[in-house]
């Protein structure tokens, strides 16, 4: 048996911090017992993620995901902003665009996968799987589509423009987010996509910032989502809501809408700010009750 001694500094996160005074430092004692086998531990830490989807076609992005594929090749996942944003792929700070859905004079739908298989390939390159954020809006798809992208600098406010509307036609939406499934099973093989996980939006719950449909319609887009994913992959691994903690009752009721509507939930996602006690409505300790509490 070893027993060592630590000292445990509370320290406050750079979003939503506590701003409570931190605790004085307090000692700790562990004991390992080395000649116990113990339990496997899954490695959660393996998930990792940027705003800017094109930053993975930059030097830097594709030396930090080369860095991060290392520690455990095909075992960690990355996810980003963006991947159904138009635009030309140009990069800018907190926007990033493939430029994967138009329509032509006809208004038939043109799907042009070339700057997201860039991304992909990057990623797959460097022993790093995609963890899929299908959003945000096409501008041919957007019930509010001018102006679509943001000016958004540090300071300046909202960063809601056209891409971060509900869909004028959710079969399109569906439809699009088929045709790019199939399309990467094609390009990457069925086992890989398989492997992959897949969720709806970016923080839904904050309609400053990420969307500006009501919570109904974002249920629906996101089942239209799924309907789409698993259309072209019943196996695939689909959740949500990757909501900003709890978000109040956010969770609660996407959890209460896939019961009743009967989405297919493999994983419930949020995003913990700041310490484990750190504002309510946004704490891990409070996304995890929400999760554990009977419906």
């Amino acid at each position: 048996m070893l027993t060592l001694s630590a000292a445990i500094v509370a320290v406050s996160g750079p979003a939503y911090a506590d701003t409570r005074p931190p605790a004085d430092t307090f000692p700790v004692t562990i004991a390992v017992d080395a000649g116990d086998p113990g339990k496997p531990v899954d490695p959660v830490w393996r998930f990792f993620g940027a705003d800017e989807a094109n930053y993975a076609t930059m030097k830097d992005g594709r030396s930090t995901l080369a860095t991060l594929g290392a520690l455990s090749p095909d075992h960690v996942y990355f996810r980003t902003h963006n991947l159904l944003t138009s635009g030309d792929g140009t990069p800018a700070l907190k926007w990033g665009s493939t430029g994967i859905y138009s329509e032509d004079r006809d208004g038939r739908p043109v799907y042009n996968w070339a700057v997201v298989d860039r991304i992909f390939d990057i990623y797959r390159a460097r022993g790093v799987k995609p963890y899929v954020e299908l959003g945000f809006m096409p501008e041919a798809l957007s019930t509010r589509p001018v102006p679509y992208q943001h000016d958004w600098r540090p300071g300046s406010g909202s960063l809601r423009t056209g891409w971060a509307y509900p869909p004028r036609d959710y079969a399109r939406w569906e439809e699009l987010i088929h045709q790019w499934v199939l399309h990467c099973i094609a390009r990457y093989g069925r086992a890989d996509v398989a492997s992959w996980y897949f969720e709806t939006w970016n923080e839904a719950n904050l309609p400053q910032y990420y969307w500006g449909g009501t919570r109904e319609e974002f249920f629906r887009l996101h089942d239209a989502a799924v309907r789409g994913v698993r259309r072209a992959l019943p196996e695939a691994r689909v959740g949500g809501p990757d909501s900003a903690g709890a978000g109040d009752d956010f969770l609660t009721a996407f959890m209460a809408h896939a019961q009743a509507a009967g989405t297919p939930t493999d994983f419930l996602s949020f995003h913990a700010k700041g310490q484990p006690e750190v504002i309510a409505a946004n704490s891990l300790s409070a996304a995890l009750r929400c999760v554990f509490s009977p419906m």
